[in-house]
């Protein structure tokens, strides 16, 4: 539930980032968004920061580049292709978490979390892909994003144990906002003054869909597979069709509703299958 709370924040924001990105770079905004993040969370960690050791400064930089690489190659990728198709290619990370971690980890993952993953996986492709799909370079950068995204969350699943969440976080969001801001220096051309539409995405996205978000994240994915978690973020889509027609006056074909079915059906095979492991592991 804690993770589908993550994907709801990420889903309704995403039309309030639209409209704030045609009065700032993304690599700014990205800079900036993680930046407020970081002072957030340092903030909130207090005297905690007296444990940092050299071991969650690697791991938590290691994780922050990963992360940072999938927003940047996906902000790179929507300027050759379609938000719906990058949403698409996006969510596929819920197909390469499992493929990632049977290749690096020799782990494969069971007959139901697989095939909820596939479902899901069908269902983002009629949620978010037109007919007559054209593949582009921008789609190749979008996959590379999706790598990153899987990267992360396998990542998170091995070293968050290991580490103080909270520092471990914060390294996160610093490390991607460092990036993101080397990138945009000779890139992008900071704006003398933000419109409300920016401020309005600045405190929406740097403190419920950033701070809070990936706080949770890092707390709650001990608990639970880095597969189960992919396909749990397959809602964000999801919500952000909802929140688009909702609040964007858009509107939603059968075809759509069809694809939000198959994710939410998909995502309950994933939770039959926990809830089975958890039985046998009571008894």
């Amino acid at each position: 539930m804690a993770l589908l709370l993550v994907t709801f924040i990420w889903g309704t924001t995403f039309v309030f980032v639209q409209r704030a990105l045609t009065g700032i770079g993304p690599l700014y905004f990205i800079t900036l968004r993680f930046a407020l993040a970081f002072i957030f969370l340092a903030l909130a960690a207090g005297r905690q920061w007296l444990n940092l050791d050299r071991f969650t400064l690697r791991h938590g930089c290691l994780v922050g580049l990963i992360l940072c690489g999938g927003y940047i190659f996906q902000t790179l990728g929507l300027k050759f292709t379609s938000a719906a198709t990058a949403g698409f290619i996006t969510g596929l990370s819920v197909i390469l978490v499992p493929l990632l971690n049977a290749v690096f980890y020799r782990v494969l993952p069971g007959p139901l979390t697989l095939t909820g993953a596939l479902i899901a996986t069908a269902g983002l492709a009629l949620l978010t892909l037109n007919p007559g799909l054209n593949f582009n370079p921008g789609d190749f950068l979008v996959f590379l994003g999706a790598l990153c995204f899987a990267g992360q969350i396998l990542m998170v699943e091995r070293y968050a144990r290991l580490h103080n969440t909270w520092l471990f976080t914060s390294i996160q969001l610093f490390t991607v906002a460092m990036v993101a801001f080397l990138l945009a220096l000779p890139s992008e051309k900071l704006p003398n003054s933000f419109t409300p539409a920016v401020w309005q995405a600045f405190i929406l996205t740097s403190l419920p869909a950033t701070s809070l978000a990936y706080i949770i994240q890092n707390k709650v994915q001990q608990f639970t597979t880095a597969i189960h978690t992919a396909i749990i973020f397959t809602m964000e889509p999801v919500f952000a069709a909802l929140a688009a027609y909702l609040w964007g006056q858009e509107t939603l074909t059968g075809r759509q509703v069809a694809g939000c079915l198959f994710i939410l059906l998909g995502m309950f095979l994933a939770e039959i299958k926990d809830h089975k492991s958890q039985q046998l592991n009571t008894t």
